[in-house]
C-alpha cells in the first residue's frame, strides 16, 4: 500500500502566553506556562495522521530524538497516535532533544525560537541506512527545515525515485537553501509570506505581491506549484503558467496560531497521498488550520477529518 512519509524535527514546546510580545531588551510579564510536544515535522505528521480519510494511506514519520525523559516519553507518545507509524525516529546518544520556546500574545500571535537539539543530528546516513522498502511505496514526502538540509535531500531523492511527489514547506529558510540541489526537486512548495519573501526577494503585502513572489520562486527552481499560506487570508495558489487562484479561510476567532501552517501541510499532504483532487485537498487544509487557530497548544490544536470536512467555521 502506498503512504505518506513525513520527515522533519521533534521538538519540546514551551509554551507561555503573554499580553504583549516583548521586544528587544524588554522585559514582559507573562501568564500562563505550558510544555506540550511540537517541532514542525512532528506537527505536520500528526496533522497528517489526523487529517487523512478512511482511505488514506499509512503515515510514517522519519525524525530524532535526544537519549532522555522528553525523547523516550514523546515516541511513546507517537506510537500511540492512530494512523502514525514512528517507528523510523531515531534516538541519539549524547543529544537532547529539540526545545521551542514558544511566545503567544492575545492577538494569537507568535514569536518562536528553536534549540535544535537531536534535529540537528538526524543524518544521510540515517536516511541511507533505511532499506528500499521504506521508500519504494511512498506516494507523498513531506519535508520542512528544522533538519539538515543534505538530510532532506537524501531523503528527497530515494522518495523521488520511487515515483513520489516532493511537498517542501520552506520553514526556517536556512543558509544555502536557495544554492541547494534539493530545490529542484520540488512538487509543491508552501512557503508563507516571510519565506516566500526570503526566498523570491519580494515583500508581500497583499494577494498580489503574493503572487509575484510566488511567479519569482518558480521561474528561478522550476516548481510545478507554490502555494503561499497568508493567515487569516488563506493561501494563493500560484502554478507553472502563472495563473494563480485565491482559496479564503473562513473567519474564526483565533487563540493561537503556533501549528496552523504545520496543519496544512499535514492536511494537504494526507489528502494528496489519499487521491483527493488538489483543489479540494487545499481546501480542506484550509479548514484544517482555521479550526486549528482556535485551540491552544501545537498538537493539541490539530483536529482530526471528522472535525473539520464539511464542518463550517464561519462565525
Amino acid at each position: 500500500m502506498s503512504r505518506l512519509m513525513v520527515i522533519g524535527s521533534i521538538n519540546l514546546d514551551l509554551v507561555l502566553e503573554t499580553d504583549t510580545l516583548p521586544s528587544p531588551g524588554e522585559t514582559v510579564l507573562g501568564g500562563t506556562f505550558s510544555q506540550i510536544s511540537g517541532g514542525k515535522g512532528a506537527n505536520q505528521a500528526v496533522a497528517s495522521a489526523r487529517g487523512g480519510s478512511s482511505a488514506s494511506p499509512d503515515v510514517v514519520f522519519l525524525a530524532a530524538v535526544g537519549d532522555d525523559d522528553f525523547g523516550h516519553s514523546v515516541v511513546q507518545d507517537y506510537q500511540n497516535e492512530p494512523h502514525l507509524n514512528a517507528s523510523l525516529i531515531v534516538k541519539k546518544k549524547g543529544f537532547a532533544t529539540g526545545v521551542a520556546a514558544i511566545f503567544v500574545d492575545q492577538q494569537a500571535e507568535n514569536m518562536i525560537c528553536v534549540a535544535p537539539g537531536a534535529n540537528a543530528a538526524l543524518s544521510v546516513a540515517d536516511v541511507e541506512g533505511l532499506g528500499d522498502e521504506e521508500f519504494g511505496n511512498v506516494a507523498v514526502l513531506l519535508a520542512s527545515l528544522e533538519v539538515p538540509l543534505d538530510t532532506i535531500h537524501a531523503a528527497v531523492k530515494r522518495s523521488k525515485a520511487g515515483g513520489a511527489m516532493i511537498i517542501l514547506n520552506p520553514a526556517p529558510v536556512v543558509p544555502g537553501l536557495a544554492e541547494h540541489g534539493l530545490m529542484n526537486k520540488v512538487d509543491i512548495l508552501t512557503p508563507n509570506e516571510h519565506e516566500a519573501c526570503q526566498l523570491s526577494g519580494v515583500e508581500i503585502q497583499d494577494v498580489a505581491s503574493a503572487v509575484e513572489a510566488a511567479r519569482v520562486i518558480i521561474r528561478k527552481f522550476g516548481i510545478a506549484i507554490v502555494v503561499v499560506t497568508m493567515g487569516s487570508e488563506g493561501v494563493v495558489v500560484i502554478d507553472g503558467e502563472g495563473s494563480f487562484v485565491e482559496v479564503a479561510a473562513p473567519q474564526v476567532d483565533a487563540v493561537d496560531t503556533t501549528a496552523a501552517g504545520d496543519c496544512f501541510n499535514g492536511v494537504l499532504a494526507a489528502q494528496l497521498a489519499a487521491g483527493t483532487v488538489f483543489s479540494e485537498a487545499v481546501a480542506l487544509a484550509v479548514q484544517a488550520a482555521s479550526l486549528s487557530v482556535t485551540r491552544r497548544g501545537a498538537q493539541t490544536s490539530l483536529p482530526t477529518i471528522a472535525e473539520f470536512a464539511g464542518h463550517s467555521t464561519n462565525s
